[in-house]
Protein backbone atom coordinates (compact mmCIF):
# COMPACT_ATOMS: atom_id res chain seq x y z
CA UNK A 1 0.00 0.00 0.00
CA UNK A 2 2.21 2.43 0.73
CA UNK A 3 4.68 1.69 -2.45
CA UNK A 4 1.62 2.53 -3.87
CA UNK A 5 1.24 6.25 -2.19
CA UNK A 6 4.63 6.81 -2.44
CA UNK A 7 4.08 6.65 -6.58
CA UNK A 8 1.25 8.62 -6.14
CA UNK A 9 3.08 11.68 -4.41
CA UNK A 10 6.24 10.86 -6.68
CA UNK A 11 3.84 11.33 -9.94
CA UNK A 12 2.43 14.42 -8.58
CA UNK A 13 6.34 16.27 -9.83
CA UNK A 14 5.90 18.79 -6.83
CA UNK A 15 8.41 21.17 -6.13
CA UNK A 16 11.27 19.46 -3.94
CA UNK A 17 11.93 22.24 -1.39
CA UNK A 18 7.78 22.75 -1.00
CA UNK A 19 6.86 19.70 1.05
CA UNK A 20 7.71 16.72 2.99
CA UNK A 21 6.06 13.64 4.13
CA UNK A 22 5.51 13.61 8.03
CA UNK A 23 3.46 11.32 10.39
CA UNK A 24 4.40 7.83 10.15
CA UNK A 25 5.96 8.77 6.45
CA UNK A 26 8.91 9.02 7.69
CA UNK A 27 8.96 5.72 9.72
CA UNK A 28 6.96 3.67 7.19
CA UNK A 29 9.81 4.18 4.15
CA UNK A 30 12.42 3.10 6.62
CA UNK A 31 10.19 -0.50 7.15
CA UNK A 32 10.21 0.22 10.93
CA UNK A 33 6.85 0.25 11.23
CA UNK A 34 3.77 -0.95 8.49
CA UNK A 35 2.36 0.22 5.76
CA UNK A 36 -0.22 2.52 5.67
CA UNK A 37 -3.66 3.97 4.20
CA UNK A 38 -2.36 7.06 3.66
CA UNK A 39 0.12 9.96 3.99
CA UNK A 40 0.29 13.45 5.81
CA UNK A 41 2.54 16.06 3.72
CA UNK A 42 3.13 19.00 5.04
CA UNK A 43 3.99 21.81 2.05
CA UNK A 44 3.96 25.61 1.10
CA UNK A 45 4.21 27.76 -2.18
CA UNK A 46 3.58 26.23 -5.55
CA UNK A 47 3.06 22.22 -3.22
CA UNK A 48 0.20 24.05 -1.61
CA UNK A 49 -1.08 25.99 -4.38
CA UNK A 50 -0.41 22.45 -6.62
CA UNK A 51 -2.97 20.17 -3.81
CA UNK A 52 -5.41 22.61 -4.05
CA UNK A 53 -5.93 22.68 -7.31
CA UNK A 54 -6.28 18.88 -7.51
CA UNK A 55 -7.57 18.18 -3.86
CA UNK A 56 -10.81 18.55 -2.15
CA UNK A 57 -10.22 21.12 0.65
CA UNK A 58 -11.43 20.56 4.29
CA UNK A 59 -11.45 22.84 7.55
CA UNK A 60 -10.33 20.29 10.38
CA UNK A 61 -11.68 22.78 13.69
CA UNK A 62 -10.10 19.78 16.36
CA UNK A 63 -6.17 20.50 14.60
CA UNK A 64 -7.19 24.47 13.32
CA UNK A 65 -5.78 23.54 9.60
CA UNK A 66 -7.12 23.14 6.65
CA UNK A 67 -6.20 20.57 4.55
CA UNK A 68 -6.48 19.61 0.73
CA UNK A 69 -6.67 15.66 0.46
CA UNK A 70 -6.26 13.44 -3.24
CA UNK A 71 -6.73 10.11 -4.21
CA UNK A 72 -9.91 10.11 -1.58
CA UNK A 73 -7.56 11.01 1.44
CA UNK A 74 -5.18 8.92 0.90
CA UNK A 75 -2.72 11.74 0.76
CA UNK A 76 -3.39 14.90 2.58
CA UNK A 77 -1.52 18.14 2.52
CA UNK A 78 -1.92 21.32 5.06
CA UNK A 79 0.33 23.89 5.72
CA UNK A 80 0.78 23.76 9.50
CA UNK A 81 0.72 20.70 11.56
CA UNK A 82 -2.08 20.61 13.95
CA UNK A 83 -0.94 18.49 16.94
CA UNK A 84 2.61 19.67 18.72
CA UNK A 85 4.88 22.92 18.06
CA UNK A 86 6.42 22.63 14.56
CA UNK A 87 7.68 25.11 12.10
CA UNK A 88 6.81 23.52 8.99
CA UNK A 89 9.30 26.04 7.05
CA UNK A 90 12.01 23.84 9.39
CA UNK A 91 10.41 20.67 9.02
CA UNK A 92 10.38 21.04 5.12
CA UNK A 93 14.28 22.89 4.76
CA UNK A 94 15.58 20.07 6.80
CA UNK A 95 13.58 17.04 5.30
CA UNK A 96 16.03 13.78 4.22
CA UNK A 97 15.23 12.62 0.40
CA UNK A 98 14.62 8.80 0.42
CA UNK A 99 13.23 7.22 -2.12
CA UNK A 100 13.07 10.15 -4.32
CA UNK A 101 10.68 11.68 -1.75
CA UNK A 102 11.48 14.54 1.18
CA UNK A 103 10.76 13.37 4.87
CA UNK A 104 10.84 15.16 7.89
CA UNK A 105 13.59 14.00 10.08
CA UNK A 106 13.52 11.50 12.53
CA UNK A 107 13.72 13.67 15.75
CA UNK A 108 10.45 15.87 14.48
CA UNK A 109 8.85 12.22 14.36
CA UNK A 110 9.38 11.43 18.00
CA UNK A 111 8.19 15.12 18.98
CA UNK A 112 5.10 14.62 17.23
CA UNK A 113 4.13 11.32 17.93
CA UNK A 114 5.52 11.80 21.97
CA UNK A 115 3.22 15.31 21.93
CA UNK A 116 0.12 13.06 20.59
CA UNK A 117 0.56 10.01 22.49
CA UNK A 118 -1.83 8.29 21.45
CA UNK A 119 -1.57 4.02 21.33
CA UNK A 120 -0.57 4.44 17.39
CA UNK A 121 1.86 6.33 18.27
CA UNK A 122 3.14 4.41 21.87
CA UNK A 123 3.87 1.76 19.34
CA UNK A 124 5.82 3.56 16.73
CA UNK A 125 7.75 5.17 18.95
CA UNK A 126 8.53 2.12 20.55
CA UNK A 127 9.08 0.06 17.05
CA UNK A 128 11.54 2.89 16.25
CA UNK A 129 13.38 2.83 19.73
CA UNK A 130 14.05 -0.74 18.70
CA UNK A 131 15.26 -0.42 15.50
CA UNK A 132 18.36 0.40 14.30
CA UNK A 133 17.63 4.04 13.48
CA UNK A 134 18.95 7.05 15.98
Amino acid sequence: MSDRLFDQLRALNLPVGDYAVFGSGPLIVRGIVAVSNDLDIVCRGAAWDRACEIGEQEFLPEYDVTIASIFDGAISFGTKWGIGDFDVDELIDSAEILDALPFVRLEHVVSYKTARGSDKDKRHLKALAASSYP
